[in-house]
């Protein structure tokens, strides 16, 4: 989960990270009110989960309450890459000198953390990695020994700072790495992180991605969910504990495990295209459990998906037999009743097929049709989704 700034911000704070005080505000009444409260300068920051804020016009210099307002007013409703601007983020002024870029991420590829460094901030990182590679320092950091102030020195100094900013900027680095690791992060970014007239090192803006696979033993990061931004059937997927990602197409997509399931999109996505452009429209990986109560609760979130007009249920069995799977659609679909509606096309393999397949033709259910492979089942959903 992706985090917006002004919580970003919140959590450097906590952890002692240097920041400057901000307000977060709805209306342009409250912008005013923070910028007098404030008092001086201030910058009026939309506050959306992508980059490009300010190339897009989503922040603002302001130097009296006022033009606060007055650049709230513009700010407030703003499209910037289809993200709409709801809340900004009033930040007081800094006389910045310099500008860096930091950020700790987790490196899946080399199974470590990596530290990147710039002293060349306030740009997209991208950009300065593609057109100067030597500008940005890549530090792999273990995760057994973490950044201590010794390893912040060492990226510090990789990133080719002046030898008189050292002392200044590796403790914050080593902040930064514990609001990584305290906070259950995949990534910590900073850009800038500046260095005022008066000296001080202050991480500008910031940018935070929690795992989720870590919210057990992080309950205060409930709060930081945008409950009025989440799609509602995301929402009630993860409450019932699914993995469901809303697309664009058609048809409803139900597998048992990640790699089926990806394979199952782009099926059905080649099959649509004999159907005028029929496409996935959800799917749904019910992981290596297919209960009737977990295939109830799968089909009532594909379900209520407005969108779909058929549903594709893909699975093989392994550890969870076909004919386990075979019983739990029946039995969902006893237990959704006059709610499920839409046609469910089945294709079942591997572990006790023949039982399953014997299980659903034998409850010869109207909504339910067993097809034998893969390309045909993704044919025959694409055809009843065109219907």
């Amino acid at each position: 989960m992706d985090l917006y700034e002004y919580q970003a911000r919140d959590l450097f704070e906590a952890h002692g990270v240097p920041v400057l005080a901000g307000i977060v505000a709805d209306t342009p009444e409250e912008v005013e009110a923070a910028a007098r409260q404030l008092g001086g300068v201030v910058v009026v920051k939309a506050q959306v989960k992508t980059g490009g804020r300010g190339k897009a016009g989503g922040v603002k210099v302001a130097k009296t309450p006022e033009e606060a307002k007055a650049a709230a007013e513009s700010i407030l409703g703003l499209d910037i890459k289809g993200h709409i601007v709801k809340r900004v983020m009033v930040a007081a002024g800094a006389n910045i000198e310099e500008e860096y870029y930091f950020s700790v991420l987790l490196d899946r590829a080399n199974r470590s953390y990596l530290a990147m460094c710039s002293y060349e901030g306030g740009m997209e990182i991208e950009q300065l990695a593609e057109e100067r590679p030597e500008a940005l320092a890549k530090v792999e950091v273990n995760p057994a020994e973490g950044i201590d102030e010794a390893t912040a020195r060492e990226i510090v100094r990789a990133a080719s700072f002046p030898a008189d900013l050292v002392d200044s900027v590796a403790p914050v680095i080593v902040k930064l790495y514990e609001v990584f690791t305290k906070e259950d992060t995949t990534l910590v970014e900073v850009n800038p992180l500046v260095k005022t007239a008066e000296g001080d090192i202050i991480a500008l803006d910031g940018k935070i991605s929690i795992d989720e696979n870590a919210d057990f033993r992080q309950p205060g990061h409930a709060g930081l969910v945008d409950r009025a931004a989440e799609n509602p059937l995301e929402a009630r997927a993860k409450e019932l504990d699914l993995n469901y990602v809303k697309l664009d197409g058609q048809v409803g997509i139900i597998g048992n495990g990640a790699g089926l399931v990806m394979s199952t999109l782009d099926v059905v996505a080649y099959a649509g295209e004999q159907f005028g452009g029929v496409t996935p429209a959800n799917f749904l990986d019910i992981g290596g459990g297919a209960s009737a109560s977990v295939m109830a609760n799968g089909l009532s979130v594909i379900l209520g998906d407005e969108d779909v007009k058929s549903v594709f249920v893909n699975v093989f069995g392994g550890i969870t037999a076909c004919d386990e799977v075979a019983n739990g659609i029946v039995q969902a679909l006893e237990i959704l009743g006059d709610a499920a509606t839409k046609p469910l096309v089945v294709r079942l393999d591997g572990n006790n097929v023949e039982e399953g397949r014997e299980i659903l033709n034998n409850a010869n259910h109207p909504l339910v049709t067993l097809v034998g492979t893969m390309d045909e089942a993704a044919a025959k959903a694409a055809e009843l989704a065109a219907a």
